[in-house]
């Protein structure tokens, strides 16, 4: 049997979908990595809202998915970009997600680290409210017992005239959290407002400015995230750390070579990819524990293909490919998203995606996941 798809130059072709899924095994810690999956969330598919209303969540289906990731071993990074901050959820509903994980983290014993930025402000802003956003972000983070991710911020972009006011409102941030955090660096090719931050938009000079940080007050920093997608720039990066200072790679195009390393260190992982990924991506790090980093590449790297396909340019619309994957997955009821941001990538693009994600294994149910694709053709018109 197979399904009809359309492809990127306008015609069809015939696939034959995959009969069996990757068979994952139970999961268990992680003891060469830390590794964090950037978890998406479930839209509420009856809520009476539009693109400009305050996000309707599933918090069921939302929590289900991460008690998901916990099971196969794998950390939550919560209320990161993955879950549309700045793109359909807004502060309220970030704070509730933090509030409502972090508490689901203890019950089962998982990891969680969420994100603590300014998206409170809505406006032009200045210095000193960015830092009173940043502030009351960590506090939540704090109060929730969860590890502090200090992200990127478009109204620190928009406000810093230079270097210093980065050195300034993030020492001091870091001087007052309680524990130490992750930094995230996010490129402008996933947020185009964040273009030039640490002060410059020449990329040495702003890796001077953020090392500068880092080193500045490395006790409070436990490591950082890199998402620009130059795989050599993280391994420069992570070659320049203090001692103790983790790098999470954050290269959704690189990232099995950098987690698995060289001779002078390696990365440890906070990807959106592993959202869809999961099961898959923990099989190969416990693969990597053993110290098997041929066969950790082995079963990682055929998923590159797949992740650079979700997250090609415009790069900030790969949550669409993300929630996609989970709705054929079985994982949620439905293909809606927060903000309407199902509509951001073409039936193609779709296509595409589940041809890569079923010949992989991803989907526990391959039937599922096949009519569930073929229902999605019928709206667009594409008889079987």
């Amino acid at each position: 049997m197979t399904i009809r798809l359309p492809d990127l130059q306008g015609g069809f072709r015939a696939y034959e979908p995959r009969k069996e899924p990757f068979a994952a095994t139970p999961g268990t810690p992680f003891t060469s990595r830390t590794v964090f999956s950037a978890a998406h969330v479930v839209a509420d598919p009856f809520a009476d809202s539009t693109p400009d209303s305050p996000a309707a969540v599933d918090w069921d289906a939302t929590l289900a998915f991460r008690r998901h990731l916990w099971s196969h071993g794998l950390g939550v990074a919560e209320a990161m970009d993955t879950a549309q901050r700045g793109m359909g959820l807004d502060w309220a509903g970030a704070a509730e997600l933090i509030r409502r994980s972090a508490a689901e983290a203890k019950s089962v014993g998982g990891l969680i680290a969420c994100g603590v930025g300014t998206d409170q402000l809505t406006g032009p802003a200045t210095l000193d409210e960015v830092r009173a956003a940043y502030e009351e972000q960590l506090a939540l983070v704090e109060e929730s017992g969860a590890q502090a991710i200090l992200m990127a911020s478009r109204a620190l972009a928009a406000a810093a005239k230079g270097p210093e006011d980065y050195l300034e409102i993030y020492g001091h941030l870091l001087r007052q959290s309680a524990e130490p955090v992750i930094l995230h660096w996010l490129g402008p090719m996933f947020d185009p407002a964040l273009e030039g931050y640490w002060g410059s938009s020449d990329l040495d000079a702003a890796t001077d400015v953020f090392l500068q940080v880092i080193a500045a007050h490395p006790d409070k920093v436990d490591g950082i995230k890199v998402s620009l997608l130059e795989a050599q720039r993280e391994i420069d990066i992570r070659r320049r750390l203090p001692q103790g200072v983790r790098c999470y790679t954050g290269d959704d195009f690189n990232y099995p070579e950098l987690i698995a390393g060289d001779d002078q260190g390696f990365s440890h992982a906070l990807l959106g990819i592993f959202d869809p990924l999961g099961p898959l991506a923990a099989e190969a790090v416990h693969v990597l524990d053993t110290g098997d980093a041929k066969g950790f590449c082995e079963l990682l790297d055929p998923t590159v293909e797949l992740s650079r396909h979700l997250f090609q340019a415009p790069t900030r619309f790969y949550k669409t490919g993300v929630v996609f994957l989970a709705w054929l997955a079985g994982h949620q009821s439905h293909f809606t998203m927060v903000g309407g941001l199902q509509s951001a990538r073409s039936l193609p693009h779709f296509a595409r995606a589940y041809e890569l994600a079923d010949g992989l294994g991803l989907f526990p149910d391959p039937k599922l996941a096949e009519e569930r694709m073929k229902n999605l053709l019928s709206l667009y018109g594409v008889n079987q």
